[in-house]
C-alpha cells in the first residue's frame, strides 16, 4: 500500500532566499488510505529572529524557540521518516523550497531525491474547484471537517487537518485507479468449455460496517446528496 507523509512547515518569514528558515515541521502517516498515528513533530531555532509578520500567522515567538534544537540535529530524523514516502503538501512549492534549502545547507539531498514524489493539495483543489477558494480553513468547511481548533496556522495542527481534507478530496480515487490497473483476471473454465461456477463472496459485519461510515462522510460532504443512502 502506497506510504504518504503529510507534511507542514512554519517559517521565519516567506523567503529562505532572503535567510529565512524553518522553525516548526509538522508531519502524519497515511498507509493506503488511513491514518496510523506515526508522526514527526519539531520546533526548530532558526538561529535568527522571526519576522513580524510570520508571527501573526503562527503566533511562534523567537523565546518559544530559542532553546529548541537547529535545523542539523532533527535532520536525519525527518529524513528517516519521510524517505520512500509520497509527500502531501499545501502549496507545496512554499514548504519544499524551504526543506531544500535547509537539506542544501548541510549539504544533503534534496526532497526530489528523498521521497516518491510530491502531491500538492493546493493544485488538487483547485482543479476539483475552480474559482472558490481553496485554503485550508475553507476546505475544511467545505468538506465538514472540524478546524475549531485552528486559531493561529500550526505545523502538526494543519498537517492532521490536511489528512483529512486530502482523503475528502480523493475519497474514490484510489479504487478506480486499482480496478484499472490490475490486470483482467482469467476466467476458469473446466473440461468442456464450460465457465465453473462462480464464487460469491459476502461482505462481512466489518466490512459492512466500513461501507456505512463511509456512505455517512459522503452525505456529509454532499450535504444529504448521497444517493446510496437515499435509495
Amino acid at each position: 500500500m502506497t506510504r504518504r507523509i503529510v507534511l507542514d512547515t512554519e517559517t521565519t518569514g516567506l523567503d529562505p532566499a532572503q535567510g529565512h528558515r524553518i522553525i516548526e515541521i509538522g508531519c502524519v502517516e497515511l498507509v493506503g488510505r488511513r491514518l496510523t498515528g506515526q508522526r514527526f513533530h519539531t520546533y526548530i531555532n532558526p538561529q535568527r529572529d522571526i519576522d513580524d509578520g510570520a508571527m501573526q500567522v503562527h503566533g511562534i515567538t523567537n523565546e518559544r524557540v530559542a532553546n529548541e534544537p537547529v535545523f542539523a540535529a532533527i535532520a536525519a530524523e525527518l529524513v528517516a521518516f519521510i524517505r520512500g514516502a509520497e509527500l502531501v503538501i499545501h502549496n507545496a512549492a512554499f514548504d519544499v523550497g524551504f526543506l531544500n534549502n535547509e537539506f542544501g545547507l548541510l549539504g544533503m539531498e534534496k526532497v526530489a531525491d528523498v521521497c516518491a514524489g510530491v502531491t500538492d493539495t493546493l493544485k488538487q483543489a483547485r482543479e476539483l474547484r475552480p474559482g472558490r477558494r481553496n485554503s485550508l480553513d475553507a476546505l475544511c468547511k467545505d468538506y465538514g471537517i472540524d478546524n475549531s481548533g485552528r486559531q493561529l496556522h500550526g505545523a502538526l495542527l494543519d498537517a492532521e487537518l490536511l489528512a483529512e481534507v486530502y482523503l475528502a478530496m480523493t475519497r474514490g480515487q484510489e479504487s478506480l485507479m486499482m480496478d484499472l490497473e490490475a490486470p483482467a483476471a482469467a476466467a476458469t473454465v473446466v473440461a468442456g468449455g464450460k465457465r465453473a461456477p462462480l464464487r460469491v463472496l459476502r461482505a462481512g459485519s466489518d466490512e459492512l460496517a466500513e461501507h456505512e461510515r463511509v456512505l455517512k462522510e459522503i452525505d456529509k460532504a454532499s450535504k444529504g446528496k448521497c444517493l446510496w443512502l437515499s435509495a
